[in-house]
């Protein structure tokens, strides 16, 4: 055996079941995402549901918010807010960190200590993030569906939503301490994993009572999901290594010759980040319009109904307006997330360089360039992800029924989290190949 080689699926699966450290981890990560999904279901006290279920069927922000939490929000679940606000509260502190000087020294240079700090301080910023959310679906939303509306349904209702968005956020947590994988991403890949069943039943409902050309119609979805978990499997993986010389070396008597390396930057650097800034921020208009505590009559409401119309998902304004968001958001996010300037300056004290390119200034210029093209492309690829299913669904007339639901983001975020698992699960299965080395 090479001890190198990339793990087979047979010896996954075997490790999997032999070895006791990693059955165990996968164990305790089932168990606790089981737990998260009972919770979905345990509901939320003092609401008509009849009613509320007959005024949020035209909602476009139940239907994209309902994506993360597992449809914990139309079924007014406890933990409805699911991890949502860490989320949030991430990419906040994502943010912060890069505008305010004391939050980056803690993350580059204060080691492991200040990024426990940096982690406490996130955590306090999800709770209050869940009491403002908390607190606009229970007074925008849910009050006029309310059995017995006022002050203590408010409360009651506050501190049952937060209350459950802190203990699904220390359910991820334990999950990225003690199971497999990302907490927070497995989270949100086994809630959009429980409305699959929905939308294959809508596909298997619609071929067996639509005749030939509905099962042809289906089949060709099927293909066009197909090839687009091929094309994200690839862009996800896509990465430009950069040749590296590291420059010759003496250690007392031993000289250490140049060494060539790769920098690699991925392709799509962002990941589906950039898809997640655009769906929020398109959505907001018809959120805003639809809220109660929005006159519909007065000016703001209109403004908000005519803006919520003209992106209408399909219309051509909505493609045009998405792509250019996603453009703008990949670019921020690359640059939340790498810094030409530090890689040059890490390069440099490693004494390493790019053939060709002097060090310092020229170094961060030609990866600010490479970056800048890489990004491009990138945003082109999400873009193209998130306006097929639009044209799938202009095209053929039963791709309204099956997407719904389930758009680019949530495949996204099924195959960038399915690859980053099993990922992890490989690399533990390496490592108990180096513990039986060691044990003969």
């Amino acid at each position: 055996m090479v001890r190198d080689k990339t793990p087979t699926a047979q010896e996954t699966f075997l490790q999997m079941a032999q070895a006791a450290g990693l059955r165990g981890r996968l164990l305790v990560t089932i168990g606790l995402l089981i737990l998260v999904r009972l919770g979905i279901f345990i509901p939320v006290p003092g609401i008509d549901r009849v009613k509320f279920a007959e005024g949020i069927q035209n909602l476009p922000v139940l239907g994209f918010l309902d994506i993360f939490t597992g449809g914990g929000l139309s079924a007014l679940g406890i933990f409805a807010l699911g991890i949502l606000p860490f989320i949030n509260a991430s990419i906040i502190m994502q943010l912060l960190t890069a505008a305010i000087p004391n939050l980056e020294d803690l993350q580059k240079n204060e080691g492991e200590a200040g990024r426990r700090k940096i982690s406490q301080i996130t955590r306090y910023v999800a709770l209050g993030w869940a009491i403002i959310q908390s607190v606009g679906i229970t007074v925008g939303l849910l009050s006029p569906y309310a059995a017995e509306p006022g002050i203590w349904f408010v409360v009651e209702t506050v501190l049952a939503l937060t209350a459950g968005s802190m203990f699904v956020m220390w359910i991820s947590e334990l999950i990225t301490e003690k199971g497999i994988g990302n907490g927070a991403s497995l989270l949100i890949f086994v809630n959009i994993v429980a409305t699959l069943p929905k939308t294959l039943g809508n596909g298997i409902q619609i071929a067996q009572t639509g005749g030939r050309e509905a099962i042809a119609q289906v089949v060709i979805l099927l293909i066009v999901f197909l090839f687009m978990i091929v094309g994200i499997v690839f862009v996800q993986e896509g990465t430009r290594r950069i040749p590296i010389i590291s420059a010759r070396r003496q250690v007392g008597k031993r000289l250490y010759r140049e060494r060539t390396s790769y920098l690699p930057l991925r392709l799509n650097q962002g990941g589906v980040m950039p898809i997640i800034f655009a769906s929020a921020v398109l959505i907001l208009p018809s959120s805003l319009a639809t809220l109660s505590f929005v006159d519909g009559e007065s000016t703001l409401g209109q403004i908000f109904a005519q803006i919520s119309l003209a992106l209408q998902p399909g219309s051509w304004v909505y493609v045009a307006v998405n792509l250019v968001l996603i453009v703008f958001f990949s670019y921020f996010y690359a640059s939340l997330i790498v810094n030409p300037i530090d890689m040059s300056q890490n390069l440099k004290k490693m004494g390493s360089s790019i053939p060709g390119i002097r060090p310092g200034k020229n170094t961060s210029a030609y990866l600010e360039k490479v970056i800048n093209r890489l990004t491009f492309l990138g945003a082109i690829f999400l873009g193209i992800v998130v306006t097929v299913p639009i044209a799938v669904e202009g095209a053929i007339p039963v791709g309204t029924t099956v997407f719904r639901g389930f758009g680019a983001t949530s495949l996204l975020i099924l195959v960038g989290v399915a690859i980053d698992t099993a990922k992890q699960i490989q690399t533990y299965v390496i490592s108990q190949r180096y513990e039986g080395m060691v044990k003969q």
